[in-house]
This record gives C-alpha cells, structure tokens and sequence, in this order.
C-alpha cells in the first residue's frame, strides 16, 4: 500500500449500528472523529473543522445530540475546534448537558472551558461538564463501554532535543458485544498493544516522520503490526 492510501479521508467503518466516521486525522492540521450507535451521539477529539463537517455531513439535529466528547489530550489539532462547536450548540439552543472527558492535567481543555465560560456563561442554553480521567477505569456512557487507557504521548521541549510526556489516553469503545480502540497519539505502548488486541476496529497513528521520531509517534511499521492484532484497522496520522 502506498503511502498516500492513508490520507484519503473520511475513513468510514459500521458494524451494525455500532458506526464510526473519521473525517481527518492530520497532523498539525486537524483530527474530528464521530461516534454513533442507535442511543449515542460521540465526538471524539474535535480538531479544526469538525462544526463543519459535521454540519454537512450529519446536520444540526445529529449535532444537537452530541451527548459526550472525549479528547485523547491537548494539542491544537485535536483540540482547535472545542470552541466553535460549544458556541454551535449554544446558539442552537441545546437544552441536554454536554460532558467532556479528558486526561487529568490537560490545561488545554480546562483553559478553554474558563474562556468560553467567561465569554458565554451567562447565556448558555445547556451545562458542560468537564469530566478530568485520571485512572483506566471503565465507565458507560448511553449503553457504550468506555475504557480510557494511558498512553505514551511527548512533545519536543524547547530546546528541540529533549521531549516530556503530555497528559494523553487512548478510548476503548465497547457496544454490543462489538469494540472500537482508539490511541490518539502515541510512540508505541504497551497499553495500546493490549487495548487493540482482538478489537473490531483498531485505530492506530503512524505519525513518525523516520526513525529519529519514535520517542514521539509511531512509524508505519509499528502501528501496523499493532493494527493487524484486531480484526480491522486504520492507520491515521500519517505525516503527508
């Protein structure tokens, strides 16, 4: 398969009602992913753009039943479209309340929440909750299994050289017996190599530009090798 095989967006998986659609996966771009079942409605870290394809894609009354968000953690092409979508929600008069899942010390999230409330509170037309994880306990959201999972995300620091780890989680989706694994960005972990393990569905980064950059992501060889444990699999987070 060739390289650009992997960027061609939107990635669309379903087995049964159990549906997951994956508008992009960029890096330094943008990720936007939507999860639903016959009784959820999910986004699953909201990038830049994810109010407008979600707009053409599924409408207003789709995004009005957006009971739960879940970000694998904080950095600007998983995070850069939490606003616009709260303010959407608001000025279209959502009534039901909104959680947001995140990893325990994600100041990205809380930071935008402090803004937005700032901003927007008095007018708000529906309640967020902000839901911080800090264990890999499971938890059920409308009939959905939720396994967060600890995951091994760093960012480069300052000087270029060195990297510190980043507060980040991968999800395990499980519905009606059928189970969807999500790492987010990760270098490669163990914890992903057993949440992956036998899934129906296994989405897995390949963001490392060479070999120099597994402290970060992994390379295409390695999320292969974890994708090809579950019984479906798509790499994301390609470099271009």
């Amino acid at each position: 398969m060739e390289k650009n095989d992997y960027l061609k967006y939107p990635l669309i998986w379903r087995k049964d009602d159990f549906f997951i659609k994956i508008y992009a996966s960029i890096p330094n771009i943008a990720t936007g992913i939507l999860i639903t079942t016959d009784k959820a409605t999910f986004i699953v870290d909201p990038g830049d753009g994810i109010l407008r394809d979600l707009n053409k894609d599924v409408g207003a009354v789709t995004i009005l039943k957006v009971s739960d968000i879940f970000i694998s953690h904080g950095h600007h092409d998983h995070v850069g479209g939490v606003w616009s979508l709260l303010t959407y929600l608001s000025v279209m008069r959502k009534k039901s309340a909104l959680n947001i899942f995140y990893p325990k010390g994600c100041k990205e999230i809380e930071s935008i929440y402090r803004a937005f409330i700032k901003v927007y509170g008095k007018e708000l037309s529906y309640q967020i909750n902000l839901k911080p994880i800090e264990n890999s306990k499971s938890f059920n959201r409308n009939s959905v299994s939720v396994k967060p999972f600890k995951v091994n995300h760093r960012e480069l620091s300052d000087d270029g050289k060195n990297s510190s780890l980043v507060p980040s989680l991968g999800f395990k989706f499980i519905y009606d017996s059928k189970s969807i694994c999500y790492g987010g960005d990760t270098a490669y972990c163990e914890s992903l190599v057993k949440y992956a393990k036998n899934s129906d569905l296994a989405i897995i980064e390949a963001g490392a530009e060479d070999e120099n950059t597994t402290d970060l992501h992994m390379t295409i060889l390695q999320a292969t090798e974890i994708g090809k444990t579950a019984r479906d699999y798509f790499l994301v987070h390609v470099p271009g």
